[in-house]
């Protein structure tokens, strides 16, 4: 019988093999944790109504951010979401109508 490492059912047939250092605590390879853990914050966001944005910024503009978002104490997605919901706030969108 092949170990699948993603299988939890069958660890204990390999529960006699020592291994150094720490034991550990969780059945799946560390990549293996990484995308159930990824999975999972990304249900969690979805759940919470967050959508991921992503963007490119020059490197001084980025080294300014984060020191506004540590001078704020909050953090750099959150600055973000501030400074975006003032500008809107500031600058409603046309309805369009004439």
């Amino acid at each position: 019988m092949a170990k699948q490492q993603d299988d939890r059912t069958t660890l204990d047939l390999f529960s006699e093999e020592k291994r150094p250092g720490r034991p550990k605590t969780n059945p799946l390879p560390r990549s293996a944790q990484l995308k159930v853990n990824k999975r999972n914050q990304l249900r969690r966001d979805k759940a919470n109504g967050l959508r991921r944005v992503e963007l490119k910024m020059e490197a001084e503009m980025l080294e300014q951010l984060n020191a506004l978002a540590k001078a704020q104490n909050l953090s750099r997605a959150d600055l973000i979401q501030v400074l975006i919901k003032q500008h809107i706030e500031t600058n409603p969108v046309p309805d369009g109508r004439d």
